[in-house]
């Protein structure tokens, strides 16, 4: 096992350095000049001479790539002796905006990202994972009929509509919940809690309708199977039948699909539902970022994201293992 993670660390890691090596030169090779984004619409020759200067573009694209490489291991130095701006390891760049280490930014609204992605994440999967697992047992019948039909609803609706919806009923029309917006919860438990109830209904709503397909079709090819009916003819437990047998055969696919989304949420992909929600988080950065074409930012944000993505798939390999030796010992 301690194998199998060096060598998926290994891969891992190199998937970063070209997720890294792509990112860089797409947002600094791109014709349109940083400096001068920097700069401002008036903005003298000598002024941006002294910020191309500041920021390392006067150098070749090689040696930019370079110190920015060093500078996720060792830190970086922005400006000249009058103005010095240090970015510490992992330094992902200054933003152009607020002369602010980019990571200084992410991190402050991460918490954000994690509560958000986490919460809704737990709750879409495991109420995925039960309502398709009762629609294959009940196939068929008035249950499978049910989930069937949620799911479909799901599906068939966006998040800006199901939000809006959520926030005129709870918010306006009721005024059960407070309006929208994140709390942290170290400064207020129960308001973090209330705060966040719709953002993740919306996001199971939306998520729970594929969990419940998959699981479903996932459960009904697992019960075809001829060792199933083999537990069946022991007289075994149904139960057991269901959630130790076929459950555990079924979650594979599962597995991967929610690694890759609990992945993506957490590194900002549900931009949509804090936009609708007023939540300031990675998501919502990087829209702002690119509408300020403050490209360090932008960079930072998406090897932010790529970051979560690769550790999540890391961490499906490592429960494949888990969950079925033969990954392992393959």
């Amino acid at each position: 096992m301690f194998r199998y993670l060096i060598r998926r660390l290994l891969a891992a890691a190199l998937i970063m350095l070209v997720i890294t090596t792509i990112t860089f030169f797409i947002f600094f090779a791109l014709p349109s000049d940083p400096a001068l984004l920097a700069c401002g619409k008036t903005c003298s020759p000598s002024r941006l001479a002294e910020i191309k200067h500041s920021l390392g573009l006067d150098r070749s694209y090689l040696t930019q790539y370079w110190e920015f490489l060093k500078g996720l291991f060792a830190g970086r130095d922005f400006g000249d002796q009058s103005v010095r701006i240090h970015c510490g390891a992992p330094c992902l760049g200054v933003s152009f905006q607020t002369d602010t280490p980019v990571l200084t930014t992410l991190l402050s609204d991460f918490p954000a990202d994690l509560s958000l992605g986490l919460g809704a994440a737990v709750a879409f999967l495991l109420l995925g994972v039960g309502l398709g697992t009762v629609a294959a047992v009940r196939r068929g019948r008035a249950a499978d009929k049910a989930a069937v039909g949620l799911a479909l609803f799901g599906v068939s609706v966006q998040i800006y509509f199901i939000g809006l919806l959520l926030l005129y009923l709870f918010v306006d029309k009721f005024q059960i919940l407070p309006a929208s917006g994140y709390t942290s919860i170290t400064e207020d438990p129960a308001g973090w809690f209330k705060g966040l109830i719709l953002p993740w209904t919306t996001l199971v709503i939306v998520y729970l309708a594929m969990y419940t397909r998959l699981t479903r079709s996932s459960m009904l090819e697992v019960f075809a199977e001829d060792y199933m009916r083999t537990a069946r003819a022991k007289g075994l437990p149904a139960a057991t039948v269901v959630l130790k047998h076929g459950l555990r055969a079924a979650i594979t696919p599962i597995i991967t699909i929610f690694g890759m989304d609990v992945g993506s949420l957490i590194g900002g992909s549900a931009v949509i539902t804090e936009s609708v929600f007023g939540i300031n988080g990675i998501g919502k950065l990087a829209v702002d970022s690119v509408q300020n074409s403050d490209l360090p930012v932008i960079l930072g944000t998406t090897l932010f994201a790529a970051t979560f993505v690769v550790i999540a798939n890391v961490v499906v390999d490592l429960v494949y293992g888990l969950v079925d030796p033969r990954v392992r010992l393959a």
